[in-house]
């Protein structure tokens, strides 16, 4: 899954192999190998070269991993940078997100008591713009319905309403109404659940408008005939799947 590397002694790229199914000429003898994280820098007129000439090979995938980086090795100067913490000397935070397991499982780790990425760490803050929605909000308190969320992350923005949530990481402005449960799942942006659904192990894409009644997680074959379930058991939902087209563009 990942594109792998040889440097020299300064770190120059001397070999690039986009996911080779052989590893046998690039591990050592602890069978450790540099694979890229996918992130690079370019000098810009360098790269508008580079972009250019591909772009008249017909063979050419036009990949960053498969076609760009192996073919200008020689050519160019190509280093690749260390990502080791300066203080520990251990490898940095990375997760590869490129499968629904993967991406699932990095998600989740943040609502861990010890996680590896920490939210909530005040000597490395994240940045990013804000949305400016209010507070994340529980309403209704009696036997009959009762707004929870146990283990879980809610963003601003949410509001639980007579539903349950637990060992979930909501994303900001999420409407679960009255009678729901949810466990175990990622809801993204602007997503509402409907009355009286029952949602295990899914990831739920922006935007998406759950019906009442909805039952997802219980039965893996059923869904397969419904949603995407990957490899793990994670069930995910895209508007399109529910015939809602929030993402079409007139």
């Amino acid at each position: 899954r990942f594109g792998i590397l040889q440097v020299d002694d300064e770190n120059r790229v001397t070999s690039f192999i986009e996911k080779p199914n052989d590893l046998d000429d690039h591990s050592s003898e602890n069978q450790t190998v540099l694979a890229s994280m996918g992130i690079y820098i370019f000098n810009t007129k360098t790269l508008l070269e580079i972009l250019t000439n591909d772009a008249n090979l017909s063979l050419s995938a036009h990949d960053f991993g498969k076609d760009i980086i192996p073919n200008v090795i020689e050519s160019e100067a190509v280093y690749a940078f260390p990502f080791i913490d300066s203080k520990t000397k251990l490898p940095g935070y990375w997760q590869d997100v490129g499968t629904i397991d993967s991406y699932y499982k990095a998600s989740m780790d943040l609502i861990g008591f010890t996680p590896q990425l920490n939210l909530y760490d005040e000597n490395w803050p994240i940045r990013t713009a804000p949305n400016n929605y209010p507070p994340a909000k529980f309403i209704f308190n009696d036997d009959r319905r009762r707004g929870t969320a146990l283990d879980s992350i809610i963003s601003e923005g949410c509001i639980i309403s007579g539903a349950h949530v637990e060992h979930s990481l909501l994303s900001t402005n999420v409407l679960v109404e009255q009678h729901s449960n949810l466990k175990n799942s990622i809801i993204l942006p602007n997503v509402r659940i409907g009355y009286n659904c029952r949602l295990t192990n899914v990831i739920i894409d922006k935007g998406c408008i759950i019906p009442e009644n909805t039952v997802i997680g219980e039965n893996l074959e059923e869904d397969r005939l419904k949603y995407n379930v990957s490899e793990g058991g994670i069930t995910l939902l895209e508007p399109e799947m529910l015939g809602q087209n929030v993402h079409h563009i007139e």
